[in-house]
Formats: structure tokens, sequence, C-alpha cells
């Protein structure tokens, strides 16, 4: 009687055990939350399609640039606006899998692929997470003020352009108006002008917009009006025009 008692026991351990290293297992390591970035810089998070489940949520990943042009991979958004992000990231490449191929029809110039991303004012709070051995740098996304995140779109080949565009004094926002000689500039410049405005057309995606650098150099871009901090409102809401002989 006494042998069986201690079997029972042993088991009954044993099964603690593996529930607990099961549980360990499925846990991810964590590291201290750090602070990334500038206080008074913009940093943004590029999506790149895919999806991972942290802490039982779905979340989108990809790749962070920090104010200083540093570039962090595997990165994950997690907590506010993440759905929110796959579901803009999947219409921006529905929108490219549409048109890119195409011709704008101003410039006859073809289409070019577009990049959504998502801007953060000031530093991003992130936190090291191993899940079954992979490294992720997971952006703790609900400890961030909603005021200072917004969302943008251009050419994917410039969206480190246009972060550091963002950070350099002296750049500010405009808006190209209809009428604008820009539509027919035969170049990548012109194309992405008239581009945005037809992306604008298709959901929350309005175009036209140019961030204006102290050079005269300007990038095109578009914006997420589902992502759209007031932090940031005079990247959304522009109050100049931006007039190529200036």
């Amino acid at each position: 009687m006494g042998a069986l008692k201690y079997a029972v026991v042993s088991v009954v351990i044993a099964v603690v055990v593996v529930i607990a290293l099961v549980l360990l297992l499925q846990t991810p390591h964590r590291v201290p939350v750090q602070y990334l970035g500038s206080p008074s810089g913009y940093e943004a998070f590029v999506p790149d399609g895919q999806t991972t489940n942290y802490n039982g949520h779905t979340d989108p990943t990809g790749t962070l640039i920090l104010n200083n042009g540093t570039t962090i991979h595997d990165v994950v958004w997690d907590g506010q606006y993440a759905s929110t992000i796959i579901q803009n990231h999947y219409q921006i490449v529905q929108l490219n899998n549409q048109f890119v191929g195409q011709t704008d029809p101003i410039n006859h110039q073809p289409y070019v692929p577009l990049q959504d991303f998502y801007v953060i004012k000031g530093q991003v709070p992130i936190e090291q997470a191993t899940i079954n051995g992979q490294t992720y740098y997971v952006i703790d996304a609900n400890n961030i003020n909603p005021a200072g995140i917004a969302g943008f779109y251009t050419y994917q080949g410039w969206v480190p352009n246009f972060v550091e565009a963002m950070n350099t004094p002296g750049t500010y926002a405009a808006v190209i108006p209809g009428n604008s000689p820009v539509y027919d500039w035969t170049n990548t410049t012109g194309t992405i002008v008239y581009q945005t405005k037809v992306y604008g057309q298709y959901g929350s995606f309005p175009g036209g917009y140019v961030l204006v650098l102290p050079n005269n150099t300007i990038i095109p871009y578009g914006v997420n009006g589902n992502v759209a901090g007031v932090a940031l409102s005079n990247f959304y809401v522009p109050n100049q025009t931006y007039n190529p002989s200036n």
C-alpha cells in the first residue's frame, strides 16, 4: 500500500513538471522594456506582410526605422492598431496588385509598388521576447499615446528617405494642387503624386501630399486616415500648397 502511495505521488509530480515545462516553453522569455529613438524624433514601423501569434494576439511583423536611420529587423507590433495595420497593409498590397504594371495616364510612366508604414512621434517602447528560439523586438503599442501614431504610404524604396526627411529640421508638408505641373514630371515623383490620388479612391488612403526638404527635394505620399494621431496632424492637413517654382 505504501509503495502504491509513493507511485501515485511520483506520477503526480511528473505530470506537474511536464505541465510546467510546457507552459514555460509557450511563455515568451522577456527582457525589460527599453525605449528606442529620440524623445523629439520620428520613428517608423514598416510591416512586411507577415504576422505572428504573440500573447494570444495576431500581430504584424516588420522593421523599425529609428530617427538616426538605424533599422531593426524582426519587429512585432503588439497592442493598439495591430489589426488595423494588418488590414491597411493588405489593402495596399491589393492595390499594388491591381495597378502596378499599368501606366500613369498623365506622365505615361509605369506605376510603382507603394508601402504603408506607421510613424511614432517620440521614443518607442520595445520589449525583447524569445518564442520557440526566435528573438523578436516587440513594440508595446499600448504604452504609446495614440495621438503620436500616424499611418502613411509612399514608394517602397523611399520609406527610409521619408523618415529621414521627417527628422530633418526645415522639412514641411504641402498639398499638390490638381493643376500642378508635378503630375507631368516623367519620373517616379510625378508618378507617385498621381498614384496616391488613385489609391485614395479606394478606402482610407487620401494622397496628393509631399514632404518638402530644405534643399527643395520633394517626397510624395498618402496617408492612412484610420491611424491619424493629432500630434502628426501637420502631415495630414498641411497648411501649405506646393509650388515647384518656389
